[in-house]
């Protein structure tokens, strides 16, 4: 695997910051009157802030749970799906169940916090399950046997109503990942990686490795993860070792990964900058025109 993988295309999403700055540009250019109307700027992102993308595996729909609601963003243009709620924890079960929490948006009669709510019609509708009024589970997690959150103390649940606290895992994890392939489950912390090999019952303490801020698995075994200083690495044994791919990317707020038909791996992350593709070959890291 080479030490330098260099990202060889780069898009520049439109962000409300970009918007800012080109609008006060404009005006500064704009000194003499015209008659000729001005184009308006590009609409700002639709999501808010991203706080979770999931590659749903049926379908490979790239779904992203948004302070804004439920978005699907394969094609070029989002479609909102759904009412607005603020999704500050996501997650697909193997059955194609969604589970959230956050809070409702302006029209939305659901209680506040969320707690646990699902939905079995791909996130049109959702249905309160527990803890209504009381939990809001800023990371989420399925495994093919549990659901895990944190709001505040790890939990676990099998149906969705009867919680059980789990650990022990004193730091608080930045993000917690599982898949409904397996029972694995990773939280990423600022003492490092804590693994657990039975959906968080019990926890390894920080495995050998680097220090990641957030990751995402690609298929059962292989997870890519990233570095508060957007060091991209690449675990090939469900997050026991894992090697520097040479890539750099900026702090993602979110990442979602799965593996291509032809056996590259597609990552989409949640920029400073806006949504963006990746792929990777296992030799060349590629930012994807959108």
């Amino acid at each position: 695997m080479s030490s330098t993988l260099p990202i060889v295309r780069r898009t520049r999403p439109w962000t409300a910051t970009a918007i800012a700055v080109l609008a006060t540009l404009g005006l500064a250019a704009c000194a003499e009157p015209s008659n000729s109307s001005a184009a308006a700027p590009p609409p700002a992102s639709p999501y808010g802030h991203i706080h979770a993308i999931t590659i749903e595996e049926s379908t490979q729909r790239v779904l992203l749970a948004t302070h804004n609601g439920l978005f699907d963003a394969t094609e070029t243009v989002p479609q909102k799906i759904g009412p607005t709620i603020d999704l500050m924890g996501f997650t697909t079960a193997s059955d194609g169940t969604f589970y959230a929490s956050g809070h409702p948006g302006p029209g939305t009669d659901l209680p506040n916090p969320l707690g646990l709510t699902k939905s079995t019609d791909g996130g049109e509708s959702w249905t309160p399950l527990s803890l209504q009024g009381t939990s809001d589970f800023h990371a989420l997690t399925a495994t093919s046997d549990q659901i895990i959150g944190y709001d505040g103390k790890l939990r676990s649940t099998v149906d969705g109503q009867k919680w059980s606290d789990i650990g022990p895992m004193a730091p608080t994890p930045y993000a917690l990942v599982g898949t409904p392939e397996n029972t694995v489950v990773l939280a990423t912390t600022e003492e490092g990686v804590w693994r657990s090999l039975d959906s968080g019952r019990t926890w390894s303490a920080p495995i050998q490795g680097p220090r990641l801020l957030t990751a995402a698995f690609a298929d059962p075994m292989t997870i890519v993860g990233v570095t508060p200083e957007g060091s991209v690495y690449l675990s090939l044994d469900a997050g026991i070792s894992w090697e520097a791919t040479g890539a750099e990317v900026d702090q993602p707020a979110a990442m979602g990964a799965t593996r291509t038909a032809e056996g590259s791996l597609s990552l989409w992350m949640a920029l400073e900058r806006g949504l963006v593709k990746f792929t990777y070959d296992g030799t060349t890291f590629i930012e994807e025109t959108r």
